[in-house]
């Protein structure tokens, strides 16, 4: 990202707080690969951000891990950002999608890194882990495979699909939900484990949103949207995960020209502020519909219909947490007696 934009970007946000009456503002560093930009460009991206904006920013960055090395963890504890790291299970499991340049599998080096992140210099960075979904692989196993790295959290996505593009193995029929399958058999395993395992952020977010609470995250809960995305070249655009269905991700605007506010009451962007009246009739009428909220957005795409359904991973999302609110009934009952 040219400095100019960068530059503008920061006015944006400065903008944007003071409207707003912002006491804080998160910026994460994503891609593409942002070790890619390298320690120096991300410092002073750091350095001018805290002096432009006059409110506290969190940072944190996503990151493949392969860059990682202690004087980057360095820099990056100093500057306090937080650090998560994508890795889909053991060296066979993760190799079969992630690998290098050269075509070999990534797994040693993201091992190293998380090596490096567990030691107690560098541990206040260490954010967890985000573990694409693979049901082809072992749940049980995946989850300690993740867990040997003493991650604070497991964040377990469901890969991208929609109506118009379906998952693999393809999903919609009602008896069956290999995802919610997958992650059930986690969640039987992780509730086993003792006191100080990983949090898994999506049954948590599931178990708060049974419990009255609101969602921090985009893939349940009818939480509104709070992130926009910045491109390199400056423009505006909506959540990355909308790339799944192409153009949706565009807005037309750009931080030279356009504040925040403009893309905030585009009808698209607006549709996800409002809760449940944002939803297809199904899932208003649903017996989950506030905790699934619809899932995650881009997977209800239908063409056609457009963002107006259920998600594609509808009898997933029912089945599990179905499956969790029978666990905390249980758990309540036996607390009551």
């Amino acid at each position: 990202m040219p400095d100019h934009v960068v530059d503008a970007a920061l006015r944006r946000i400065a903008e944007h707080a003071r409207t707003h009456d912002l006491g804080a503002v998160r910026l994460i560093l994503h891609g593409g690969e942002p070790l890619l930009a390298g320690r120096h460009w991300l410092t002073a991206l750091i350095e001018k951000t805290r002096s432009a904006l006059r409110v506290d920013v969190e940072f944190v960055m996503q990151t493949n891990g392969l860059l990682l090395d202690e004087r980057i963890l360095d820099t990056l504890v100093e500057a306090g950002v937080r650090i998560g790291v994508s890795l889909d299970g053991g060296e066979q499991d993760n190799d079969r999608h992630r690998k290098t340049a050269g075509g070999t599998g990534s797994y040693d080096d993201v091992a190293r890194a998380l090596a490096l992140l567990t030691r107690p210099a560098f541990r206040s960075s260490y954010a967890g882990i985000l573990c694409t979904v693979d049901v082809a692989n072992d749940p049980v196993a995946t989850y300690e495979a993740l867990a040997h790295f003493d991650p604070p959290m497991i964040d377990f996505l469901l890969p991208h699909g929609t109506w118009a593009d379906p998952p693999t193995p393809p999903v919609g029929d009602p008896s069956a939900t290999p995802f919610a399958d997958w992650l059930i058999a986690v969640y039987d395993h992780w509730r086993a484990q003792p006191a100080g395992a990983p949090r898994i952020r999506l049954f948590g977010e599931i178990v708060y949103l049974l419990m009255g609470g609101t969602s921090g995250v985009e893939a349940v809960g009818i939480t509104p949207t709070t992130s926009l995305v910045v491109e390199t070249d400056g423009t505006i655009e909506q959540s990355d995960f909308l790339k799944v269905v192409g153009t949706a991700v565009g807005t037309g605007k750009n931080v030279t020209d356009h504040p925040f506010d403009d893309v905030l009451f585009r009808p698209d962007v607006a549709v996800r502020q409002m809760g449940m009246d944002g939803l297809a009739a199904e899932c208003r009428s649903c017996r989950y519909g506030r905790v699934c909220g619809g899932g995650h957005y881009a997977h209800r795409y239908r063409k056609g219909s457009g963002f107006q359904n259920p998600s594609v991973y509808c009898a997933d999302l029912y089945r599990l947490i179905n499956h969790i609110h029978g666990r905390i009934q249980a758990d309540l009952g036996g607390a009551r007696h």
